[in-house]
Formats: C-alpha cells, structure tokens, sequence
C-alpha cells in the first residue's frame, strides 16, 4: 500500500512539474525555464528526471526564438540535446524520448543554420523513430509537422507534407493546442488567412495563456 501511495505521489508531483514548465512557456518566462533546465538537470537520478530537463531546455529554445534571442536558443537546445541522449541511454525504447530528441535538434537549426546538416540529420531520423515505436503519438506527429514546415519542399519538406502531418496530430488528439496553432500557422503561410485564423482561434480556446498563440493571431490578417 506504502509503494502504491508513493507512487501516485510521484506521478501527481510530475504532472505538476510539467504544468509547470507548460505555464513558464506560456508566459515566455525565460528566467524560471532556464532555472528549471539547470535543476532538474542537477537532481535528474534516472531516464525521467533527464527527460524532464530536456522538456524545460526545448520550451527555453522555443520561447528564445520567439523573442529573437538566437544565442540562447541555440545553448538552451544543445544543453536539452545532451539531457535527451542520457535519457535515450538509459531507457532507449521510449518513444516521447526520441521525439523530444530530434525536436531539440530541429530547434538549434533557425538558430545556428550552419548546424544545418547534423543537426537536421539527428531531427528527422529521431522523429522518424520515435514515429515507428509510436505511430499514434499526437506529439511525434506535430514534431514530423514543424520539421517539413521548415524544410524547403526540394529537400522532402513543405507546408502541405507539414500540413498533413499537423492534421494527424490533431485528428490523434483535437485537444493538442500547439497542433492547432501549427495548422494555423500553415494556412497563413500558403495565404489561407481565414482558415489560419479559425486554427488560431481554436489553439487559443485551448491555451489562452499561450503569448505566441494571441501574438500569431493578432498578426494574421481576417481575409
């Protein structure tokens, strides 16, 4: 009964850990997910506590990119990178590892495009596993999405593959507020500025607190 007891406990502290992290995200707090990043990474004894680093480094990239700082994303991806691959070694047959993996190293890329090559190597191949292991994961789906958004359609990628791949995530899970926000982001960049807003709409209703959802919405014209 003890051992059952702390084990709730323990799920229950990571689910707090993570709505944690979430909410530093949506309010671009810089500060308390690099703080995050750097403790957890101090305290991580297992494959989890080292994914739940990763998790603040990437929100950290993610949130630095959005405010234009390409210094501290391209540190913040990398430091999330390494806490990822200890992850990976300990518990290699996790999908959600792998994922966050090559989703860490999509994000150095706008950062350092000089990191193109390995960097881009590292993000496919790892989301493409992580895809094998767990064809239903809403999360690996919009992480295979945001990688041919950005990929130029010569070399695989475009806004139509992203955009099949956005509508699987959703389709796995409606509630995913980052997948709707990546539709909306698709259609505003092959100039569907209705359907984009409608997507924002959406990711907004779901996530209200998320800065960069309002902010993408604001810039997306009606028509």
């Amino acid at each position: 009964m003890r051992g059952a007891i702390l084990l709730i406990l323990g799920s229950m502290g990571a689910m707090g850990a993570e709505a944690a992290l979430e909410a530093a995200r949506n309010r671009q707090d810089r500060a308390s997910l690099e703080k995050a990043g750097a403790a957890k990474l101090k305290a991580a004894k297992n494959a989890a506590g080292q994914y739940e680093a990763a998790v603040a480094y990437s929100y950290l990239s993610e949130v630095a990119l959005e405010l234009r700082d390409k210094r501290q994303a391209r540190i913040a991806a990398e430091s999330g990178i390494a806490a990822a691959k200890a992850a990976i070694k300990l518990e290699p047959s996790n999908a959600e590892y792998h994922r966050l993996l090559g989703t860490l190293c999509g994000q150095v890329i706008p950062a350092d495009p000089m990191a193109g090559f390995q960097h881009g190597r590292c993000a496919k191949e790892e989301i493409e596993k992580a895809l094998q292991m767990n064809p239903k994961s809403a999360l690996g789906w919009m992480s295979s999405g945001v990688g041919k958004f950005y990929l130029p359609a010569m070399f695989g990628g475009g806004v139509d593959l992203a955009m099949k791949d956005f509508q699987k995530a959703v389709a796995i899970d409606p509630k995913l507020a980052e997948g709707w926000l990546w539709i909306g982001l698709a259609h505003r960049k092959g100039n569907r500025n209705g359907e984009a807003r409608q997507a924002l709409q959406k990711a907004k209703a779901l996530n209200p607190e998320r800065i960069w959802i309002q902010q993408q919405l604001e810039k997306t014209p009606a028509q």
